[in-house]
């Protein structure tokens, strides 16, 4: 159908069309507030694959995050430490600026959860995000049995604790197998668990398991 033509030409980035889609884009989100809300999804294609559905309880809201690298919060470049510890301007932040987007997203509007994100465009100075969020208390959305897994308690701010789909890759939850065996459930669980020493009591069989055992002899 035409959400297929419409995957296909958003592959295509470098294109004429696309290019010069983009930098109008581009322009107009830099006009407006850094968190808004749109009337509708800018890749209508995408926004469905990630679960977005045109009926009430889902919105959308682009996010203008900017960009490059983390500058160390210090005062006057002092970082009273050792030398290795001592980097101002080349650092990185850990998690992507898609994350930042939903984080943002979500303590702008606090009663909704937020369900995914996808790229819309750049510039130089500011990438742009839309962030699909879905109203928990909408009967529309409790009502669905494909969506009201969102409803519940433990979905509170999702972006917050890595549960969406780009939190889970700056977790390490992508890969499986050697080497991503001490990212599950978390790795500070992980560390913790193997750290832990447990010393379990020994305790006594119960007076029914002597029976079992002595009729098994």
């Amino acid at each position: 159908g035409a959400y297929k033509y419409l995957e296909e030409l958003w592959k295509k980035k470098q294109s004429d069309v696309i290019r010069f889609v983009l930098r109008l884009r581009a322009w107009e989100y830099r006009q407006l507030t850094a968190i808004h809300r749109c009337t509708r999804p800018t890749r209508p294609d995408k926004a469905r694959r990630l679960g977005y559905k045109k009926k009430q309880g889902f919105v959308i809201y682009r996010v203008r995050v900017r960009r490059g690298g983390r500058k160390r919060l210090v005062h006057k470049g002092m970082v009273h430490g050792k030398p290795a510890n001592q980097g101002v301007n080349h650092l990185k932040f850990q998690r992507s600026l898609r994350s930042v987007a939903e984080e943002r997203a979500g303590k702008r509007v606090k009663g909704l959860r937020v369900l995914n994100s996808y790229w819309v465009g750049q510039d130089a100075t500011y990438k742009f995000f839309e962030v699909i969020m879905v109203d928990p208390f909408h009967k529309a959305i409790r009502r669905d049995p494909k969506i009201n897994w969102i409803c519940k308690g433990s979905m509170t701010h999702r972006e917050l604790r890595g549960l969406t789909s780009t939190g889970k890759k700056h977790r390490g939850l992508r890969q499986k197998g050697h080497l991503s065996n001490q990212a599950r459930p978390s790795r500070r669980a992980n560390m913790k668990r193997r750290r832990l020493l447990q010393l379990r009591r020994y305790r006594q069989i119960s007076s029914y398991l002597q029976i079992y055992f002595q009729k098994k002899k």
